[in-house]
């Protein structure tokens, strides 16, 4: 008979699990405060607890705007938790080396991240894991989410916080781990090359100021910014290469007409405006269960979901539809997940970046 892990989640009927060695915790930055962390700590003595703000939590196949949360048990695999301290993105490849170096060792099979979605850059914070853990190991993960874009917190064994980045390391032989990650968004408009660029801030596209085109192309949801940013991502590609990732806003800065992004902007790179397809974006989901899965080559126990805030705010009343679509590649898997301000996870050749407005799927099952 195959092993499996157990997993329990917060609320049930089910009674708490003490052993457990993992907490997942997924809210709206308003339910953990440090009497509730220290309640939740007494519930699960053994465990990492580990977490973080969101724009929306993922329990089976419903969307809550409250706090989910799992206790796992794994039958034969070793979880060890990671945490660094932020202030800067300038520090965020260097926090991601920090953390690597943390969690390398032996049996090491997957990290999956939680980070501050304000502060941090996640290309280099991916960038510097995957240089200190090198090829062999799978990143997957997202960035806290705060529908205000004021203040975003992650839980990593202490009461939530910003400027923190959590890495949870899975270890041993029995574990296989599966990761898929789509969109859905169609392009609109010409492409534009990245003239002039600081890291994450995007200053000008075609060398006019990325704010002013931004607005012209935006039209009426031009006076929403940052946050109806959600709505138009941009796909940015390499001048010699047809794969694309694509970038959401987290701020803006008037006097300098710049805007910045979850990720980074290299100068010279092309840029093209996105917008939503409900049909395609409940189909990228689908196929993102799909490679998860594909790339498990088993069936799934548990399935982590992290999906984007800006597809949130298009769906709207058919937010569900999209998690009914992994339900149906996952099964009788749990499922546990939130909507954020960027994932991890694979890209092409590329066995993790950071995207926006994507449903990235990571699946678990011990053999």
């Amino acid at each position: 008979m195959a092993n499996r892990m157990k997993i329990r989640f917060l609320g049930s009927d089910e009674p708490a699990a003490p052993d457990a060695q993992l907490v997942l915790l997924f809210d709206d930055g308003k339910r953990i405060d440090d009497q509730r962390f220290d309640e939740l700590r007494r519930s699960y003595p053994e465990a990492h607890l580990v977490g973080c703000s969101t724009a929306g939590a993922i329990e089976s196949s419903s969307l809550r705007d409250d706090l989910v949360g799992a206790a796992i048990r794994f039958d034969r695999t070793r979880v060890r938790l990671a945490r660094v301290r932020i202030t800067s993105a300038a520090d965020s490849e260097s926090a991601g080396l920090d953390l690597g170096a943390q969690l390398a060792g032996d049996e090491l099979v997957h990290v999956f991240v939680l980070s501050d979605g304000l502060t941090v850059n996640g290309t280099p914070l991916v960038r510097g894991l995957m240089r200190a853990l090198g090829g062999a190991v799978s990143v997957s993960g997202g960035l806290a989410a705060d529908a205000a874009f004021a203040r975003t917190t992650v839980i990593a064994d202490a009461p939530p916080e910003t400027g923190v980045i959590a890495a949870i390391g899975f270890y041993g032989t029995s574990l296989r781990v599966g990761c898929g990650s789509l969109g859905g968004w169609d392009p609109f408009g010409p492409e534009r090359r990245i003239t002039r660029s600081q890291g994450n801030v995007l200053l000008e596209l075609d060398h006019r100021p990325a704010l002013e085109l931004y607005r012209r192309y935006l039209g009426e949801h031009a006076a929403g910014l940052p946050g109806s940013g959600l709505l138009f991502p941009l796909a940015v590609r390499a001048p010699d290469s047809p794969d694309t990732v694509v970038r959401t806003i987290l701020g803006m800065d008037e006097a300098a007409g710049s805007l910045t992004f979850a990720g980074d902007m290299p100068e010279g790179h092309i840029a093209r405006l996105m917008k939503a397809n409900f049909d395609r974006l409940v189909e990228g989901a689908h196929g993102a269960a799909q490679a998860g899965t594909t790339r498990l080559g088993r069936d799934a126990q548990l399935a982590l979901l992290v999906s984007c805030a800006g597809r949130r705010l298009v769906l709207q009343q058919r937010t569900e539809d999209e998690l009914e679509a992994v339900r149906e590649v996952v099964g009788d898997a749990a499922m546990l997940g939130f909507y954020s301000l960027g994932e991890l996870g694979p890209s092409g050749a590329s066995s993790c970046e950071l995207h926006n407005q994507t449903m990235t799927i990571t699946t678990f099952a011990e053999t």
